[in-house]
């Protein structure tokens, strides 16, 4: 610096080069930018008050000082902050591959246990505790280095004032793992996810059960995942899905086989109804979900009489009633395993 303005020359390339490499070892040694900038400050400072001392002794370069000094400020702040960025964003990426490579070993069980609950440490997951995975899906892709999407994470993280929650995208939707001390992270999830990317846009949040262990947060997410398809199936427009609510389906998808058999025992001969079974289906599906004739009707827009033809015409089909206390059950639960199997469109 000395020789800078004692001459007027600027930075050479050399010096810009070491001042950006400073930049840089400062940034992995973990030194916040600021403290980097107070301290070259300091030194320029120091440096330039010799100079203006020399120039008042009638020894100094004159006003050369100032303008060279500004030069050089600006320099070496823009070489400093150049490096500092350079290093950060290396090791941001270096962080994100990190993580996606943690959270797919977390999701397919590539690694050791003991490794991997190593590894969780890093991220701020404790693998012996309780988790839950939580599905953000939209009508678009999200993706995490979306505006929206870091406005999200960061709202969460200073909501719960806690690091504890792991952010990534997969396949298009956003997953969120929690520790089940969290449970309002559904909630406020929806509430961010809302303001974000909006209320009237199609979104919907799926969320597993907790469960313990490296593989407890690979089942919450198949349990996540499995809760968005079967509220699509079954119609449910809720914005938040809850696993938790459909282990009645899961059950009865537990036995394929027999769910099969039931269907093609029950359900088949309405194959042969003029329309196909579909629209049966839906009246069905309508008349359990609504309690009365006269709701199912408003539901599907249809008069009471139309209702009740078509359920009739089920009776005379399938041989059971959908009135019958004794024979609603069997077929409430063929109805509901052809909406979860998506049956006729999907052979079973």
């Amino acid at each position: 610096m000395e020789v800078v303005l004692a001459t007027g020359r600027r930075l050479a390339r050399r010096e810009v080069a070491e001042r950006r490499a400073a930049g840089r070892r400062a940034a992995e040694s973990g030194v916040p930018l600021r403290d980097l900038l107070r301290l070259y400050l300091a030194a320029i400072q120091m440096t330039w008050r010799e100079a203006r001392s020399e120039d008042k002794a009638g020894h100094g370069p004159g006003s050369v000082v100032t303008d060279a000094g500004f030069r050089a400020v600006a320099d070496t702040i823009a070489a400093l902050a150049d490096g500092y960025e350079s290093a950060h964003r290396l090791a941001l990426r270096q962080e994100d591959t990190a993580r996606r490579e943690f959270i797919d070993d977390l999701f397919y069980g590539r690694s050791e246990p003991g490794s991997m609950a190593e590894r969780a440490q890093r991220f701020g997951i404790r693998l012996a505790e309780g988790h839950i995975a939580i599905i953000i899906e939209g009508d678009q892709p999200l993706r995490e280095s979306s505006q929206a999407i870091g406005a999200v994470e960061t709202a969460l993280y200073r909501y719960f004032v806690s690091r504890d929650l792991l952010f990534t995208t997969k396949d298009g939707s956003l997953v969120c793992i929690a520790p089940s001390t969290l449970p309002d992270t559904p909630t406020e999830l929806a509430h961010q996810i809302s303001k974000a990317i909006g209320s009237w846009a199609e979104w919907r949040i799926g969320v597993g059960r907790a469960h313990q262990g490296p593989g407890g947060v690979r089942r919450s997410y198949d349990e996540a995942r499995a809760s968005l398809l079967f509220a699509t199936r079954l119609g449910y427009h809720d914005r938040v899905i809850r696993a938790a609510d459909f282990l009645v389906f899961q059950v009865l998808l537990r036995d394929r086989a027999a769910i099969d058999d039931l269907i093609a025992t029950v359900l088949a001969p309405l194959q042969h109804a003029r329309g196909g079974a579909v629209p049966l289906i839906e009246t069905l599906a309508s008349y359990f979900g609504c309690g009365t004739i006269h709701a199912a009707a408003d539901d599907l827009n249809l008069s009471v009489r139309a209702v009740s033809y078509r359920l009739d015409r089920v009776k005379k089909l399938t041989g059971y009633s959908a009135t019958d206390p004794a024979q609603r059950f069997t077929l409430e639960a063929a109805v509901l395993g052809a909406k979860l199997l998506d049956w006729p469109d999907r052979s079973t």
